[in-house]
């Protein structure tokens, strides 16, 4: 299988840290934050890694070459700036992605996930790991049912981890250009191709400066 980790975006609730350097490239106890996730691909046993890169995005393939220290082949899909949202970004890697099912990794959260773990049932178009919901997404994102399926309402609300597996046969019909994933995502779910998991071990979405010293403080205690 293998992987896309999305690192175009400009982390605008980050400033200024972002402004010189890419979210991805900030420091986590001691690594940068795509490091972690880099690790954790290879230990799921992932070898092929696509990322896209738009702000800053040069900075990040400099950093990070070709993978191999990570024991990884990485390639790139450069996007223009304004970067082409979740669902355009997708849809430009699909040719660097394969034909077959592959795990998706939000690059501005932090997570125990087990990727190896992961699976998709076949028909589905994707399947989402979800998580409880944090402070900041109170109200949630999806309703999990019982039977692992997402659903229009009903069931339990969870916030979307941005952790799932994908079928490129999810954006069929997309044309090139900007657009999110959450329509392609919602239809999958009309269509009851959309299935969902919870995940309750760790997972911090890094969206401000605070969380990321929270994290770095959180994972330099566990260290120490």
């Amino acid at each position: 299988m293998k992987a896309m980790l999305l690192a175009a975006g400009r982390g605008e609730r980050m400033r200024p840290l972002t402004d010189a350097c890419p979210k991805p490239l900030l420091m986590v106890a001691g690594k940068p934050l795509i490091g972690w996730h880099l690790e954790r691909l290879a230990l799921a046993g992932i070898r092929d890694v696509v990322i896209n890169l738009s702000w800053l995005g040069e900075m990040i393939a400099a950093a990070l070459g070709d993978g191999g220290r990570y024991g990884l082949r990485i390639q790139y899909s450069r996007e223009p700036w304004p970067a082409l949202e979740t669902g355009g970004g997708l849809l430009q890697a699909l040719p660097l992605l394969g034909e077959d099912p592959f795990l998706l990794v939000n690059g501005d959260v932090f997570t125990d996930i087990d990727f190896a773990a992961l699976q998709i049932a076949a028909g589905d178009l994707a399947q989402l790991v979800l998580v409880p919901n944090p402070d900041h997404n109170q109200k949630g994102d999806f309703w999990l049912g019982e039977r692992g399926r997402i659903q229009a309402e009903g069931g339990e609300r969870l916030t979307y981890s941005g952790v799932a597996l994908l079928r490129p046969g999810l954006f069929a019909g997309a044309q090139p250009g900007r657009f999110p994933l959450l329509p392609w995502l919602l239809r999958a779910r009309d269509a009851g191709r959309l299935g969902g998991q919870q995940h309750a071990g760790l997972w911090v979405d890094i969206g401000t400066p605070q969380r990321l010293a929270q994290l770095d403080a959180q994972l330099q205690r566990v260290r120490g």
